[in-house]
């Protein structure tokens, strides 16, 4: 059999069969390589500007490493003859529905990516290439691993707690962006995999010698420290949430589709929204002026599941964002200019079920009856982190003497709220 080289910066030569050759010819795997690997991650260390395309390929190079590996210790034997290149096929495709700027949309409520990735591999282009290759079943067959569904006793491979997806990207993030938290003993663990029986009696799986938990070990602090210092960098989820906030008002405004959001690159996205619905939030995105942090408060602080509405009720999480922005002072019509949506009309958002109500003038009471924004205030303590969140005190300066000013060029108060930036509104947690 034939091979094509890669180069790469991490795994250095990466020899692609002719199978895999033809899906990465594809369209759809095409994309990935204007699709970011860590989003907007480049923003704070500028090398992280790796696509998941780059990704896709060093997750199908580890997976034809650890299946030679265990092919010759004679762990395959029993398997159809296709598993392992069906296994290669699904590493490789497995990121192939990425939204643009990579998992910051799942927040909003779209679709998981894995989701997206099924019309992508079970039809089209990609569908046809496997099937020709492999037979008929080919893409059920890699969906099922990619969504850690299938009964393969190589799925841990693609899924799981030793996936090979988790070893690539925390190799190639922490390479990418110049840190050292990546520092994973790879030949380690990839010589230390093995076949085991499953001890919930759901037949054979992947499994690891007792000699490569030093590596394992290594591979789970890595993650940790990566998500510590570069996942979770108070600036990145800043930019995360002003990107999260534009997408969201566009698909609520309908100047996007939630069905189309994935066929988007990343700056493709944002050159769509600079054309549909242009706003001051998509100029401070581009141009790095993002929000400052008021507050913040570790997960580790806060009572059982008292901040899970953050991640799960998207309708709440405006509410609260547009209540401090008026508390201080930031008027509904300001801050509909800085998140680019039109003050006076709240559209059903795209992405909600069609019983949940998203934010609104009004809320539904506790008592079915509809309550204005304000009561939204005594509300709050029961779902959110606290009654009210205040900007912290400024700190007083001694009165000074000052020159007489003429009192006509003195704004009111209500021209200084309209002047206060949305970068002072946003509340972060860290998990």
């Amino acid at each position: 059999m034939s091979f094509e080289v890669i180069r790469d910066p991490l795994w250095n030569n990466i020899r692609v069969d002719p199978l895999a050759l033809r899906l990465i010819d594809t369209r759809a795997f095409q994309r990935l390589r204007y699709v970011r690997q860590l989003g907007l991650a480049y923003l704070v260390y500028p090398g992280a500007s790796h696509s998941r395309f780059e990704h896709a390929l060093g997750a199908y190079n580890l997976a034809r490493h650890a299946l030679g590996l265990l092919e010759e210790r004679g762990f395959t034997q029993g398997l159809p003859a296709d598993e392992c290149i069906v296994v290669r096929c699904a590493a490789l495709l497995h990121d192939i529905g990425h939204y643009p700027y990579s998992h910051a949309l799942e927040e909003i409520g779209a679709l998981h990516h894995e989701e997206v990735a099924r019309p992508l591999i079970t039809t089209g282009e990609v569908a046809e290439v496997l099937r020709d290759g492999l037979g008929d079943d080919a893409p059920e067959r890699i969906m099922a691993l990619v969504r850690g569904k299938s009964d393969s006793a190589l799925a841990g491979l693609i899924s799981g707690s030793l996936d090979l997806d988790k070893i690539e990207y925390l190799k190639r993030d922490a390479f990418m962006c110049g840190v050292n938290y990546g520092d994973i003993d790879v030949d380690r663990l990839l010589n230390s995999l093995t076949v085991v029986d499953d001890p919930d009696g759901r037949g054979r799986a992947v499994g690891m010698y007792e000699k490569g938990l030093s590596a394992l070990e290594s591979l789970l602090f890595a993650k940790y420290q990566m998500y510590r210092n570069v996942y979770w960098h108070h600036a990145v989820r800043s930019a995360t949430a002003m990107y999260k906030r534009l997408v969201d008002g566009a698909l609520r405004a309908g100047s996007l589709s939630a069905e189309t959001l994935a066929a988007y690159t990343d700056e493709g996205l944002l050159h769509e929204l600079a054309q549909r619905d242009p706003s001051p939030l998509l100029s401070a995105l581009r141009e790095r002026r993002l929000y400052k942090r008021v507050f913040e408060c570790p997960a580790a602080e806060l009572p059982p599941d008292r901040g899970e509405w953050i991640a799960d009720d998207r309708a709440l999480v405006v509410a609260v964002e547009d209540q401090l922005a008026r508390e201080v002072g930031l008027s509904r019509r300001a801050a509909a200019r800085l998140s680019g949506q039109d003050a006076d009309a709240r559209p059903q958002h795209p992405c909600a079920a069609p019983q949940r109500e998203r934010s609104s003038p009004h809320r539904r009471g506790m008592g079915g009856r509809d309550q204005p924004a304000h009561a939204l205030r005594g509300a709050l303590p029961q779902r959110a982190l606290a009654p009210r969140l205040r900007l912290p005190p400024r700190r007083r300066e001694p009165r000074r003497h000052r020159p007489h000013r003429d009192v006509s060029r003195r704004r009111s108060a209500g021209e200084v709220g309209e002047r206060i930036t949305a970068r002072r509104l946003i509340v972060s947690t860290q998990s």
